[in-house]
């Protein structure tokens, strides 16, 4: 059996911007992976709403620094055999820092802690498949439009710098945005069949990298 970690933010939690809830089950995008792939692999869904790649956001009872937790996840869900990371559209707050290279370094400290984790059982590091999200758009909602402001043209680099990481790193890469966009609700995340299509077409790449 082959685990597969999914480490990410709002979006892998499955936000439903039109309820302001949470999306079923079955339209969370690491459950349409666990579907396509089979009962070969367990996909683990690890995302909590705000977490960002590597840096502090105090606005929540929950801690949301990405690499400061990382440890303890890897620790929890160990043996893993690949971890698929989408973080970085939380950084584009203004108040993180609102910068596409600092997500990327923070991206960078997560890939680290992967590879230089002290695992509790006898395992190779696992592979790494880093996915950019979907960028930032125009919203009509006025709360999220100053929540994310510069980020609908700060997100845009966000998927060079990490294709860009991904090579120099040696890790798998996917741009979100290539199948899904954000929904006009929010600006931020994504509806029912948005956060499917990622679902589904990180698939193949899973399977490549898992030799299935």
């Amino acid at each position: 059996m082959k685990t597969v970690l999914c480490y990410g933010d709002s979006l892998t939690w499955g936000h439903d911007p039109a309820s302001r809830g949470r999306h079923a089950l079955e339209d969370r995008w690491p459950s349409v992976l666990q579907t396509a792939l089979g009962g070969g692999v367990h996909v683990v869904a690890e995302g909590l709403n705000g977490r960002t790649t590597a840096f502090d956001d105090r606005l929540a009872g929950a801690d949301r620094n990405g690499a400061r937790v990382l440890p303890t996840v890897l620790t929890t869900h160990a043996p893993i055999d690949l971890i698929v990371m989408m973080l970085g559209a939380n950084d584009m707050k203004p108040w993180i820092h609102g910068n596409p290279v600092a997500a990327t370094q923070g991206m960078r400290r997560l890939v680290d802690i992967v590879r230089g984790h002290d695992y509790p059982v006898e395992q190779p590091a696992p592979q790494i498949l880093l996915v950019a999200p979907p960028a930032v758009s125009q919203s009509d909602d006025a709360e999220y439009r100053i929540m994310f402001a510069g980020g609908d043209e700060a997100s845009k680099h966000l998927a060079p710098l990490y294709a860009g990481l991904a090579d120099e790193a040696g890790c798998g890469f996917f741009d979100a945005g290539s199948v899904a966009t954000t929904s006009p609700l929010d600006g931020v995340h994504l509806d029912a069949e948005n956060t499917r299509r990622i679902g589904a077409a990180l698939a193949p790449l899973v399977r490549v990298m898992l030799e299935l």
